[in-house]
């Protein structure tokens, strides 16, 4: 048995909002990871939250030069 779909939109309360971002953003962080380990490649992300806040991920430790690199 599957998962239920979603429907893509604003979730309107701020709480719910705010855990579902930190949930989706770790599995985001994770899936980067994953993907630098098992295909050898390089893989960079940034994300910002709506407060501003950034994170992000670098499979290598030159990550100033791979976004140069765009």
């Amino acid at each position: 048995m599957g998962r239920g779909k979603i429907v893509i939109r604003r979730i309107d309360n701020s709480t719910s909002r705010q855990v579902t971002f930190s949930k989706r953003r770790n599995g985001l962080l994770k899936k980067a990871k994953e993907l630098s380990i098992l295909c050898d490649a390089e893989v960079g992300l940034i994300i910002f939250s709506s407060t501003g806040r950034l994170y992000d991920y670098a499979s290598t430790s030159k990550d100033e030069e791979m976004l140069l690199r765009w």
